[in-house]
């Protein structure tokens, strides 16, 4: 058998290469060892790539250990090895993982057998339990959730970087640290070591992060459940979306000469290159524009916010109506978004559609530092919340229609539910509208259409911890405007400012710690005790929405979910069933926090996603003459009308 070491704390961890019929037979013989004592055995996989469901993807090795052995098992290509690994995977009654979600929906579609379904039950996975410990990224002060920054932290700082090493084999191939992964050699030494390398750290590790989740003290009820969100997340995106290809393709060519178009609009105006700061800022200085924003080295700022403000657009790209439209600054922000959409968004859904068409977006459960999901390749969960562009290349199967469920105003709920705020909470159970109420409170009875979306801008800016530059910036509103707009919002709702103060007076007591409703630790830099409330409410609206899911999935009603984002469910169902579904999703979702109602406002669509989102043909604007071209036009504008 071909052994190499991996020196962990000065000792050298045999790494066994699984290849001859006495290498499997001494596998075997392990492998009963450990599951006759009941012991935890480490997984992990390497693979061609990250996009698993796309054509040519390819397990190449599976490795199992524990803290003192390893043995790793090149797979690819080889039904023996393949059966050996799903016959230890059947066999071995507790599983240890790190990103279980990825390498369980790996094995269960290249090792035969083996499922989600089977592996799950008896597996915990390690990145769970690190970010319950500390949620941060290194580049956030904290330890960072990858295996290697925990292992580095936890288990041995002097041990050698095996990636650094691998990715030194890559470039002697000829390969990048991404295309490497597909054809570096099956013998490679630093490759097999790389790989066997995981499993010990995996297994050194997990007892660590369990030891200080103990210590913590935290919530020992968040590892079930934040298990068992991942198992349905998983099952969502296994399912995947189903992608209009010929649409798709239509539409990155569209981006494309959009991307071009604007940016000769703004070259116009002497702005040859949309990404120079310099000749931005030049330009609109030129046409009489006062930018006060700068960055931290002192360089005038010109990022999407400052020409969004300038623009006159909100978060939305709807008209603020607080001044005149910059055109220079619509034109960069227009070419901008054309591009990004186009790579981020069409080319990613053509590059990583699988053999039907399907787009599996990755779920992070535990993304964020308040633990948001996230979706990514492609990442749908950054499409703005009312456009309906991108959403038309996704299309439900044949026979189905879209829908949406989304929660109702779940942030100011969580608000109102936290701080106990009599005024917020007694508008909630009446049913009033809260940034009318703001709006009447700021400007007076007669305030106008332009002013609630101020209130709203207020009410949100408070939520995420933004000041009165943060919503003079977001409104167009004089710096002394936005205080009185604040100042209003602070009268109108008394014991939610005295809440937010004393929020944050313990946060800074408490080192910077804040404990959820839910037990979950959330952590804050020193100087961002203004961030705790909002750092409170999306931990808690995010929780609402995963006990969501999970009430979903105990209803049986997982299959029909194509993607969560943010506080939205996207679904289908047959057309004769799809309202019936979508009621059903709702009334799982539906729930009471703290006394208030978290409701939800299920929708259902045509066959696209982008008919949940359509407008009237009375507002449609200039890219909606795309649209036009698109198979569900007319029935979906009609629907629309109607």
């Amino acid at each position: 058998m071909i052994t190499y070491r991996f020196p962990v704390r000065e000792q050298l961890v045999p790494v066994h290469i699984v290849l001859s019929d006495d290498d499997r037979r001494a596998f075997r013989e392990w492998v009963l060892v450990q599951a006759r004592e009941g012991r935890r055995v480490a997984v992990d996989t390497e693979t061609s790539g990250l996009r698993m469901f796309s054509p040519g993807f390819r397990l190449r090795v599976v490795q199992l250990g524990t803290a003192d052995v390893a043995y790793v098992l090149p797979v690819d290509h080889d039904r023996q090895l393949q059966e050996l690994a799903a016959w230890a995977l059947e066999t071995l009654p507790k599983l240890l993982m790190f990103n279980a979600p990825f390498d369980c929906l790996v094995m269960g579609r290249h090792l035969p057998r083996v499922t989600l379904e089977s592996l799950w039950p008896k597996t915990l996975d390690g990145y769970i339990l690190a970010h319950l410990c500390d949620p941060r990224q290194r580049i956030q002060g904290g330890v960072g959730n990858k295996l290697k920054e925990r292992a580095e932290h936890h288990i041995d700082p002097t041990s050698p970087d095996q990636q650094k090493e691998l990715i030194a084999e890559f470039h002697r191939i000829g390969k990048t640290k991404d295309t490497g992964w597909a054809h570096i050699a099956l013998d490679n030494a630093t490759y097999l070591t790389y790989a066997g390398a995981d499993v010990i750290l995996t297994a050194r590790l997990v007892p660590m992060l369990e030891e200080q989740l103990r210590k913590l003290s935290i919530n020992p009820q968040l590892v079930p459940f934040e298990h068992q969100l991942a198992f349905v997340c998983a099952l969502v995106e296994r399912r995947g979306m189903r992608v209009n290809r010929r649409t798709t393709s239509r539409l990155s060519g569209r981006l494309a000469e959009d991307a071009v178009r604007f940016a000769e609009a703004a070259g116009r105006y002497g702005v040859s290159n949309v990404n120079s700061t310099r000749q931005l800022s030049e330009a609109l200085f030129g046409m009489g524009e006062i930018i006060p924003e700068r960055t931290a080295s002192g360089a005038v700022q010109v990022d999407k916010t400052v020409l969004m403000r300038l623009a006159d657009v909100d978060k939305d790209w709807q008209p603020i109506g607080s001044r005149a439209g910059n055109p220079l600054a619509m034109a960069v922000l227009r070419s901008k978004r054309a591009g990004k959409w186009r790579t981020s968004y069409t080319e990613a859904m053509l590059a990583t559609a699988d053999a039907d068409d399907r787009v599996h977006p990755k779920i992070g459960t535990l993304m964020a530092r308040t633990a948001r999901m996230s979706l990514s390749d492609p990442p749908f969960h950054q499409l703005p919340s009312g456009d309906w562009t991108v959403r038309h290349c996704v299309e439900a199967d044949e026979g189905r229609r879209m829908i949406s469920v989304d929660f109702s105003s779940v942030e100011p709920r969580v608000m109102a539910a936290l701080s106990e705020d009599p005024v917020m909470t007694a508008a909630i159970l009446r049913g009033a509208d809260l940034h009318n109420l703001t709006a009447e409170s700021v400007f007076g009875p007669g305030f106008t259409s332009g002013q609630r979306k101020v209130a709203k801008v207020v009410q949100l800016g408070v939520a995420y911890g933004g000041g009165a530059r943060t919503i003079a910036a977001q409104t167009g509103l004089t710096l002394p405007a936005a205080q009185a707009a604040l100042k209003g919002y602070k009268r109108t709702y008394p014991t939610l400012a005295r809440y937010i103060r004393a929020l944050q007076r313990q946060v800074q007591r408490d080192g910077y710690e804040l404990r959820t409703p839910s037990g979950r630790r959330l952590m804050f830099d020193r100087d961002a005790a203004y961030a705790s409330f909002n750092g409170e409410i999306q931990s808690t609206a995010r929780d609402i929405f995963a006990q969501g899911m999970l009430e979903i999935h105990e209803r049986g009603l997982t299959p029909y979910v194509l993607a969560p984002i943010h506080d939205e469910i996207v679904a289908d169902a047959p057309a004769a069933e799809a309202e019936e579904v979508a009621r059903e999703i709702g009334d799982a979702m539906r729930m009471t926090f703290r006394g208030i109602p978290i409701d939800t406002d299920p929708d259902v669509g045509g066959r696209s996603w982008g008919s949940l989102y359509m407008k009237t043909a009375a507002t449609m604007t200039e890219h909606d003459e795309w649209y036009a071209a698109h198979p569900d036009a007319a029935r979906l504008a009609e629907a629309a009308r109607a």
